[in-house]
């Protein structure tokens, strides 16, 4: 099984596939594609030669089978891992993530465009209307959910794809310095978003994306 995904750093379409197969326990490769902004044609041509129909990431090869969309990844995994149990049993707490984890796959187009993922900076930056109205839903979505299905993670006690799609967002609260409370959180969607961030799995996602020679070359670590 190979993984095709972009830089670490930056990538957050290619972290949610990959934690959720990290949590199937199954073994598989990584194929780097270099995310390059100012030369997005060089991007889309590498990925192409990796495997890519689209010219994006990821994508996920599974000796004959290709598939390239981040969501359609983590559900295959849940189909073709069910002991993994990415998704719970009880239907309606399945139904209700796979809704979470579809409005996050859609939505919330202010926030990805002013504050963009980036594992490696910690900065100050200005927030929009558009933007606080996302973060605003996203604090009350992880309430309602924290508080139906008892926590600490969105369906419960176990981690599902509906934590992978989120924990991106996770790490654009740490970096640019989110004070949760003003967006109507009573604290437990900052407790949610550092569970988030002290999973095994992230954990060594960061380690590796922090470790990225172009990385540490741009932040200066030896």
């Amino acid at each position: 099984m190979e993984l095709i995904i972009g830089d670490k750093v930056w990538s957050t379409w290619s972290m949610r596939p990959w934690l959720a197969l990290k949590h199937t326990g199954h073994p598989f490769t990584e194929t780097l594609v270099r995310l390059r902004a100012e030369t997005s044609e060089a991007t889309q041509r590498e990925a192409r030669i990796a495997g890519s129909p689209t010219g994006m990431v990821p994508v996920l090869k599974d000796e004959s089978v290709t598939i390239w969309d981040s969501l359609a990844i983590c559900e295959y995994l849940a189909e073709r891992f069910p002991k993994a149990a990415l998704w719970p049993t009880d239907p309606i707490a399945r139904a209700v993530g796979r809704a979470a984890a579809a409005e996050m796959h859609a939505g919330f187009p202010a926030l990805r465009r002013d504050h963009s993922m980036d594992l490696s900076l910690h900065a100050a930056a200005p927030v929009s209307q558009d933007a606080q109205s996302d973060v605003r839903r996203i604090v009350s979505l992880w309430r309602e959910l924290l508080s139906r299905f008892g926590g600490p993670f969105l369906l419960g006690t176990e981690w599902s794809i509906a934590d992978a799609f989120f924990t991106p967002v996770s790490t654009r609260f740490r970096t640019y310095g989110f004070d949760l409370s003003a967006f109507g959180d009573d604290g437990s969607a900052s407790a949610y978003a550092e569970k988030l961030l002290t999973t095994e799995a992230f954990l060594q996602w960061e380690r590796e994306a922090l470790d990225d020679e172009r990385v540490k070359a741009r932040i200066g670590r030896n």
